[in-house]
């Protein structure tokens, strides 16, 4: 993780950036979008790996609270800078600095693959979530696109290029499976598990355009080709 954290220290003022386009925009957007629609809207939230406040923001726009978390100062500090009045902490999902049951709900966008013990993750994400509460991951999955992604960060570590996200960070991509036993075996009840985007930020026009009309076909009839994995689940109510 310290490697994750460096990087991650070392781009945070530039991050947004990368959201701020038409379709970084949409990209992020569609993808807070269906995280926010596995979530108890106006309850208490935390975000674990928060980056710049970007879903916590969306949160309290609709009406709940919530607190941040992420591995890197520079994110957490942004992110004070988003949404001065919610909560934001440097930590890691492993150990979360947390009393049991603090939370309704759950959230990590973008951020599971990085966390390098995810079964002691969801232990603590468990732990912190009230009885009846619900948590909503949105992470990267395995698809015969992003088979070929850690060849390509792990070259253009070698060669220099830098950019959001760019290096060999040993991150996972994850099947609907590995998400579906992880939740499971943590304890979590009611689990759904959905792929969602196909419209990637990275794409260059006219390519994103016409991954974005044929996205709602690919995530409903063809959900294995779409670049994330999304798992949401329930804590028991006893």
């Amino acid at each position: 993780m310290k490697k994750v954290q460096q990087h991650y220290d070392e781009i945070a003022d530039v991050y947004d950036e990368r959201y701020d386009g038409r379709r970084g925009r949409y990209y992020h957007g569609h993808i807070r979008d269906h995280v926010m629609r596995n979530l108890p809207k106006g309850g208490f939230l935390l975000d674990v790996g928060c980056g710049t406040g970007l879903f916590v923001q969306r949160y309290v726009e609709e009406g709940g609270r919530a607190v941040g978390l992420d591995v890197s100062q520079g994110m957490v500090r942004h992110g004070r800078g988003r949404c001065p009045d919610c909560g934001f902490c440097v930590g890691t999902a492993d150990a979360l600095p947390f009393v049991d049951g603090s939370f309704d709900a759950l959230a990590s966008l973008l951020a599971f693959s990085y966390i390098p013990d995810p079964e002691a993750a969801l232990r603590e994400c468990y732990r912190v979530l009230a009885p009846g509460g619900r948590i909503a991951v949105c992470t990267l999955s395995r698809t015969v696109f992003t088979s070929i992604v850690p060849l390509v960060y792990r070259i253009s570590e070698r060669i220099g290029l830098r950019g959001v996200g760019m290096g060999d960070f040993d991150e996972h991509y994850y099947t609907n499976a590995e998400m579906a036993r992880l939740f499971r075996d943590a304890g979590f009840e009611d689990v759904t598990i959905s792929r969602c985007s196909f419209a990637h930020l990275t794409l260059v026009e006219p390519i994103f355009t016409l991954a974005r009309k044929v996205e709602p076909f690919i995530e409903k009839r063809l959900p294995y080709l779409a670049y994330n994995v999304c798992a949401s689940g329930k804590k028991p109510e006893n």
